[in-house]
């Protein structure tokens, strides 16, 4: 206990946050050659797989707190996410790989009923990790922090089709922020999350159901296949397989955007990943926050 005390005494006087010594390490490796970004990962040589737990983003006791209703979409829970990350040629590379009972790879879409086209339910698995930009980083989105982060946000209908994932900036903060989706918590206040995606021509379209029956099930999306500009630039590719998603992210270390977090060798970054298993918005699991080191990549 008191070695406790003293840990928590030292991290206050350096103005770390607590969680910075329990903080998962991502070792960054120097890979002898690049990855293909496929979805397969036997192209990685020595770079070994680091088990990162992850859980609903809020549990049932802390929603209540925040009064916020009990979750009753997250199809995710509590399970471990393998994750590895190497560098070659000044591209930073991530892989992933968790376990999922199905791979949902639609994303809303149209059902003919009786006489019209209905909206469905049916969602997309989907993974993100982010970055810390600037700003007072905390591991919820509903704290009383302002920050920013570096979303890669792939998904497996809206972006694996493309070979890439989103790429956006996510602004939180406890004071007003323009344009911004609100959310009333118990103990902070309104938190605002801007959701801001990174300049370029959107990666798809939203697309409307006709009045007349075509076929049966319509897409919900129009993919754009020329996707250019900061937002597309993740590369990114997943595969399902007997029961497992194994996912390939890829940027270059330094992009020249100033949407984009700066990878530089021998430094080290705060991070985080959450899985959304046929589910969107806060109905995710996450990490704790991680530290991708890149201490090795020169």
């Amino acid at each position: 206990m008191m070695r406790g005390l003293a840990t928590a005494s030292v991290l206050a006087c350096l103005g770390l946050p607590a969680w910075a010594q329990e903080a998962t390490v991502i070792r960054v490796v120097a890979l002898a050659s690049a990855p293909i970004v496929d979805g397969a990962v036997d192209d990685w040589g020595g770079a070994a797989w680091i088990k990162v737990p992850i859980k609903p983003a809020v549990d049932r006791n802390d929603r209540a707190k925040l009064g916020l209703a009990p979750e009753d979409n997250n199809n995710t829970g509590a399970i471990v996410v393998q994750l590895r990350a190497g560098a070659h040629n000044g591209r930073l590379y991530l892989a992933a790989r968790w376990p999922d009972d199905a791979a949902n790879t639609e994303y809303k879409g149209w059902d003919w009923q009786a006489d019209r086209y209905v909206e469905s339910k049916r969602r997309e698995d989907m993974f993100a990790v982010r970055f810390h930009l600037d700003g007072d980083f905390d591991r919820s989105m509903l704290a009383a922090k302002t920050y920013r982060v570096d979303v890669w946000l792939w998904s497996a209908a809206r972006t694996n089709p493309l070979g890439l994932a989103e790429d956006l900036v996510h602004n939180i903060s406890n004071r007003l922020i323009e344009d911004a989706a609100e959310y009333a918590t118990r103990d902070h206040g309104v938190i605002f999350i801007k959701k801001q995606r990174d300049a370029g021509p959107s990666l798809y379209q939203p697309v409307r159901a006709p009045k007349e029956k075509g076929e049966p099930h319509l897409s919900g999306i129009k993919l754009n296949p020329g996707g250019n500009g900061s937002i597309a630039d993740v590369k990114a590719k997943g595969n399902w397989k007997a029961g497992f998603w194994t996912l390939e992210l890829s940027r270059q270390l330094d992009t020249g955007n100033s949407d984009d977090v700066k990878f530089r060798p021998g430094q080290k970054i705060t991070g985080q990943i959450a899985v959304f298993n046929r589910s969107s918005d806060e109905h995710k699991s996450v990490s704790e926050p991680l530290i991708f080191d890149l201490t090795q990549v020169r």
